[in-house]
């Protein structure tokens, strides 16, 4: 039964737009940050185009291998959660504002099999963003020729950029809850835009690895120092996180009333 279902979800998105705008916004951002790490490698020929180098300097920014992991690790982990937010309010919140809903619910199927069906397209949804912008982000890198790149640090940067990647989305099903709860994709939105502000708010507090959404940041360094590795309550919290809005969806979707 799962499995018909889960073939449904892949085959609603076989035409749909929404996962090549997703790709394409991920995309951009390797292209951006290579700008950035040029406009610091040439500051005198970017201010001749107009591209403000010696306020890029003044920003700490180097051009090196390392600093170029530290900012994709912020593209996947900062904008993954804004990113992943789109695509859960997409999966969820669409079936409100298509008025299927109703037609869906109705089905013979347990509904909690609809809700980790949508998750795990979710999940390969973004792994293949993931992996497609890596092998880009990695070819950008080599093709600028930034210096500092060795094995381990390749190694060692690619593993904190999943680590974030998969970070953001143990928080995705508090989204999904949130989608289903108010029938729609806007509030989803709006609850994940509050919560990056909370969570930039709490980062500058020892409540930080508490938080689930100032793990990300207080793990690149966004409200302090970066970190190593997170402390052992950071990853109960976001477990925790993760199977608290699993089961809040589950249970809006079989116990709540979702007539349209």
């Amino acid at each position: 039964m799962f499995g018909q279902v889960l073939g449904t979800e892949f085959m609603k998105l076989h035409r749909a737009k929404a996962t090549w705008a997703t790709l394409a916004v991920l995309a951009i951002m390797p292209l951006g940050i290579a700008l950035f790490m040029w406009i610091v490698r040439e500051p005198g020929r970017a201010a001749q185009l107009g591209l403000l180098g010696t306020k890029a300097s003044l920003a700490g920014l180097e051009a090196t291998w390392l600093q170029y992991f530290y900012m994709l690790t912020l593209v996947f982990g900062v904008g993954g959660m804004l990113l992943l937010t789109f695509i859960i309010a997409y999966l969820f919140g669409r079936e409100y504002g298509d008025a299927t809903a109703k037609n869906m619910l109705a089905l013979p199927v347990a509904r909690h099999w609809f809700a980790v069906a949508k998750l795990a397209v979710a999940a390969v949804w973004w792994m293949a963003l993931i992996v497609i912008v890596l092998v880009e982000a990695m070819a950008v890198g080599l093709v600028l020729g930034l210096p500092g790149f060795s094995a381990e640090l390749a190694a060692a940067g690619i593993a904190h950029v999943l680590l974030a990647a998969t970070i953001s989305f143990l928080l995705a099903p508090v989204v999904a809850w949130i989608a289903v709860w108010s029938r729609g994709e806007v509030a989803p939105i709006a609850f994940s835009l509050v919560m990056l502000a909370l969570g930039n708010l709490f980062g500058k507090t020892g409540w930080a690895e508490w938080f689930p959404y100032s793990i990300v940041p207080l793990l690149i360094g966004m409200v302090a120092d970066p970190v190593g590795s997170l402390p052992p309550g950071s990853y109960v919290v976001l477990a925790g996180t993760f199977v608290a809005g699993t089961t809040a969806t589950i249970l809006q979707l079989r116990f709540a009333d979702n007539a349209q």
